[in-house]
């Protein structure tokens, strides 16, 4: 058996580690002094998946939780932040969450041309026709050039048959 490592200097916890190796970066952003994302937390991807069609201002400020800090979005509400800020920092953060580091300006300029992971706020948060634009590109169909949708085997398989009861 291998005698057991000792921890690194000044590293006796994994939270004192992880700490220093994400860089513990912050910005002031409308006020708001936030951490900058360093990794993806695990939730995000799930819960963006799961809050996909909801339209409800909490389930946009959980997301923004996990990503900055509880209590960060409504700070930036009342501290007058507006949408295309709002679609900027967004997608700044998600850039440096997953390792790109995106300048404040790169990130503008993805959120113009339509690229940005931010979705623009209404009065109840983004509309499900906004996040369709915002998302992946919908599959047209050759004929009518409406949305493809999945054919069910119900519908490809041989005819029903009637009972001889």
């Amino acid at each position: 058996m291998s005698p057991a490592r000792k921890p690194a200097a000044g590293h006796e916890t994994w939270d004192a580690f992880w700490s220093e190796v994400s860089g513990g970066r912050t910005e002031t952003i409308r006020g708001v002094q936030v951490r900058v994302p360093s990794d993806m937390p695990l939730a995000m991807e799930r819960r963006i998946e799961e809050l996909r069609d909801s339209e409800a201002e909490e389930d946009v400020a959980e997301l923004v939780a996990l990503l900055f800090g509880d209590d960060v979005m409504a700070a930036w509400v009342e501290n007058g932040m507006g949408g295309l800020e709002f679609q900027t920092v967004l997608t700044w953060g998600m850039a440096q969450a997953g390792g790109r580091d995106l300048s404040f300006g790169e990130a503008l300029d993805l959120v113009r041309e339509g690229a940005g992971e931010g979705k623009p706020l209404g009065p109840k948060g983004p509309n499900r026709a906004t996040r369709r634009a915002n998302g992946a590109p919908a599959k047209r169909s050759a004929a009518g050039g409406g949305r493809s949708k999945r054919t069910s085997s119900a519908s490809t398989g041989s005819a029903r048959r009637t009972s001889r009861v």
